[in-house]
């Protein structure tokens, strides 16, 4: 058995954390700030007008927004960082601004007054770190011994959900597109909710926005077990399964996590089509505290559809709510699972006393979210899609899209459509446990590319290769091939993709940067021809 990962400063914060979050202008600083959780955390704190800072290693969109919005970003994770809002109580605001060099700051804050103001901890910034900020990070420690308050993530959007009325989504799979839309819905009905989701969607133009409004939608992330910190007014169940082998050792392990975050829930939206759900936290609620959800029209769930249609421009479905019919509600999104989502976003938005056709025109309208099912751009007759699948359910269910897309699609050449998936393997703990789950969830795929693992922080202890997965691959797939590095895996798309070609990146990690090269080179290639494949 692999062993368990440590999940970072979770362990040690038991003993170091203080008791609240304080929102009445104590500055905040995120170690980590570029993360995707812990960006758009940064994210409402800054549109709030709170003063925030943060570290991170690199410079991205995300943590460009966030300067815009006057938030201090250092690029390298050091002790002194932490001085940063002390040195604004001595000078001119000017003195330190959002450009300022961590070599300036550095300067600034060596100077004797400032070092006087290292004993009033009462101007030194609450702390925000992730699971993935080890123990050992010397910003970290600097903190505790300089006596911040340091806080986990979930803590502050635990803190955060306090001041509204709160939707928590979580579930092993669907938890992005699920919270965004709801949030989109409530944002489209007219009621300003504030967003925190793990993945940007174009309609606010990120993965957060603050609304003035009271309600609060968010992602809820099961990952590390912060999810039992969560108190929602309600709460949304997707689905579970066991996917981080890093945290978790056993399925019975996430159930208890979804078990105390359902029973901090005042309401419960929980899906029916997963057994799990059904038989291990249905079970315990009251009807008046459950509404559930289901594709399936017998399965005696609150919200129920029929009469769907999966086509390659989304799908269509007949809504029900217990034994009355809704209405129809059609989606942009592909798949039997986006409609899954898109039925718990339905339960919600009715819990919350939205009329059917409010909700039906907003689901309607919905993009989805960048890197769930991405469509990139397409060049030289070629389909180029981005997609954060990493599990094999996930892999599964998003070739099964990819497939439906092509179906749909005229090629007047004559010649058969492919799907091409290319996999990056996110985590050696999570490719080792699932290694033949992994390679049974490519049969939708006409050829297979797979990268090396991508590690995400995880120590490799040499258990797992992508060999190994692309071995198993081969014993049932006839056109696999193991490219391990990404420089690879692009010179092999530049020669092998052809017109009426779908190709799709799988993977959390860091595949989809080829992208754009591989587009602009077939971009290169592409000539103008009457005959043209046309994708929906």
């Amino acid at each position: 058995m692999i062993s368990r990962v440590m999940c970072g400063v979770c362990k040690e914060q038991k003993s170091q954390m203080p008791n609240s979050v304080d929102f009445s202008g104590r500055p905040f600083h995120f170690i980590g700030i570029g993360g995707i959780g812990m960006s758009a955390l940064a994210y409402v704190l800054a549109k709030r007008k709170l003063p925030v800072s943060g570290s991170d290693l690199r410079a991205n969109h995300i943590t460009q927004c966030l300067q815009a919005l006057g938030t201090h970003i250092f690029w390298r994770q050091d002790p002194a960082n932490l001085k940063f809002f002390s040195t604004l109580q001595e000078l001119p605001y000017s003195a330190v601004t959002a450009t300022t060099t961590s070599e300036e700051v550095a300067g600034i804050l060596a100077s004797p007054v400032n070092d006087a103001l290292t004993n009033h901890t009462q101007e030194l910034p609450q702390v925000i770190c992730s699971t993935a900020i080890h123990p050992d990070n010397a910003e970290y420690q600097a903190a505790l011994a300089l006596g911040c308050p340091v806080f986990h993530r979930s803590d502050l959007l635990a803190a955060l959900m306090q001041d509204y009325q709160s939707v928590a989504v979580g579930g092993t799979h669907g938890k992005t597109t699920t919270s965004s839309l709801i949030g989109y819905v409530l944002l489209q009905a007219g009621l300003d909710p504030t967003i925190v989701v793990g993945g940007e969607v174009n309609a606010w133009q990120g993965n957060a926005r603050l609304g003035a409004g009271p309600y609060l939608v968010a992602e809820a992330d099961e990952s590390d077990g912060s999810l039992v910190k969560f108190s929602a007014q309600i709460g949304v169940i997707t689905n579970i399964e066991l996917d981080h082998p890093d945290h978790y050792e056993t399925l019975d392990q996430v159930i208890d996590t979804f078990k105390t975050f359902a029973s901090r829930c005042q309401t419960l939206v929980a899906c029916l089509d997963c057994p799990t759900i059904r038989t291990e936290i249905c079970s315990a609620r009251t009807s008046q505290s459950l509404v559930s959800y289901s594709l399936q029209s017998d399965s005696g769930a609150s919200y129920t559809v029929d009469n769907i249609v999966y086509h390659p421009n989304g799908t269509i479905a007949r809504v029900w709510e217990g034994n009355t019919v809704l209405g129809q509600l059609e989606l942009k999104l592909l798949g039997q699972h986006n409609l899954s989502n898109a039925l718990a976003a339905v339960a919600v938005a009715r819990r919350l006393g939205l009329d059917f056709t409010t909700i039906a025109t907003a689901i309607a309208s919905f993009e989805g979210a960048r890197r769930r099912f991405e469509r990139r751009g397409e060049y030289n007759q070629i389909l180029f899609v981005d997609d954060y699948a990493h599990h094999p359910s996930e892999i599964r269910v998003t070739l099964a899209a990819a497939r439906l897309q092509v179906q749909g699609s005229e090629f007047s050449q004559g010649q058969q459509r492919r799907v091409i998936a290319v996999f990056q393997p996110h985590r050696y703990s999570r490719t080792l446990t699932f290694l033949t789950e992994f390679s049974q969830s490519f049969a939708a795929a006409d050829m297979v590319i797979i990268t090396e693992i991508y590690s995400a922080g995880e120590p490799d202890l040499g258990h797992v290769r992508s060999q190994q997965l692309v071995d198993l691959i081969a014993a049932e797939h006839q056109d696999v091939y193991y490219k391990p590095s990404l420089p690879l895996v692009s010179d092999f798309l530049k020669a092998h993709l052809q017109p009426g070609d779908l190709v799709i990146f799988l993977g959390a990690g860091n595949l989809n940067q080829i992208i754009p090269e591989v587009m602009a080179f077939h971009h290169a290639l592409e000539v103008q021809s009457p005959q043209e494949v046309v994708f929906p």
